[in-house]
């Protein structure tokens, strides 16, 4: 039973969307001249369109706020400190990862992001894992998404040695 009321529960739920959309935010500021930049890259057959990226990372922002909040509600920031500081990282390193890769061009910085994050994100998981299982599994989806961007960064920076030193 969560020892907070209805209304702390629902500045709760805000609280840790408004966290994940701040980190959606910084990194859409880095991608705004993003589509074009794309466009010139040569990418891989199973890259997936430009447009889709947007709708799904939109999607599991608001997964990963609902995560966090499952795990905050349960007894608040102090007992979950280690995951909730975990969750706090990679939102940071989620969002560097778009100015590496689209600002500044700089796809092996870009790549070791990107596998620092994945790491970060199954850290997080097991955190979670052991406080509410089912915010654990709400990060699955996030997981499987940045495992493939892991791919994807690797294969366009691989063909593209000119754009992305």
């Amino acid at each position: 039973m969560t020892p907070f009321t209805k209304q702390q529960q629902i500045v709760g739920l805000i609280g840790w969307l408004i966290a994940s959309f701040i980190a959606a935010a910084i990194g859409s500021a880095a991608s705004i001249q993003a589509g074009a930049f794309y466009a010139q890259l040569v990418r891989p057959n199973w890259a997936p369109p430009a447009y889709l990226f947007g709708p799904v990372w939109t999607v599991l922002y608001l997964l990963m706020g609902i995560s966090a909040w499952l795990v905050w509600r349960v007894g608040g920031f102090r007992p979950a400190r280690n995951a909730l500081t975990l969750f706090l990282v990679q939102l940071v390193v989620n969002a560097l990862w778009s100015w590496l890769f689209f600002e500044w061009h700089l796809g092996a910085v870009a790549l070791a992001d990107i596998v620092l994050l994945v790491a970060l994100i199954v850290a997080t998981i097991i955190c979670f894992w052991r406080i509410k299982p089912l915010a654990a599994a709400l990060l699955f989806l996030y997981l499987l998404w940045v495992s493939f961007a892991t791919a994807l960064n690797y294969s366009v920076w691989i063909l593209n040695p000119q754009a992305l030193g």
